[in-house]
């Protein structure tokens, strides 16, 4: 009885420092070569370059050649933009999963 309960202590043990090794290391990076939330999401407030915003849809004119927000650390990128942040249930598995994600949101 006494063995039973401590392999149920190390085995609790083991999976909270698990579970807890997940969740501090749950953020998401950008893909590399995806941008969708730069195409998928219609933005209303103005962008450089973009004072009328973007229709969802449009590639925004910052996404560079390699799908990457070309105004990343420059204060006038939009907040809606600074506030997104890249998780599976929106960025889905792939560039195209994400696409179809953002535009079924989207509506």
């Amino acid at each position: 009885m006494v063995r039973a309960i401590i392999s149920l202590w190390k085995f609790r043990k083991e999976l909270i420092y698990i579970l807890a090794s997940r969740f501090e290391n749950n953020t998401m990076k950008c893909r590399e070569f995806c941008g969708a939330c730069c195409i998928a999401p219609s933005i209303s407030s103005p962008i450089p370059g973009m004072p009328d915003g973007k229709p969802s849809g449009v590639r925004c004119i910052h996404l560079t050649d390699e799908y990457r927000c070309g105004i990343f650390h420059h204060p006038d990128r939009p907040g809606v933009c600074a506030d997104f942040k890249a998780e599976e249930i929106v960025c889905g598995r792939t560039r195209e999963e994400a696409l179809e994600i953002l535009y079924k949101l989207m509506g």
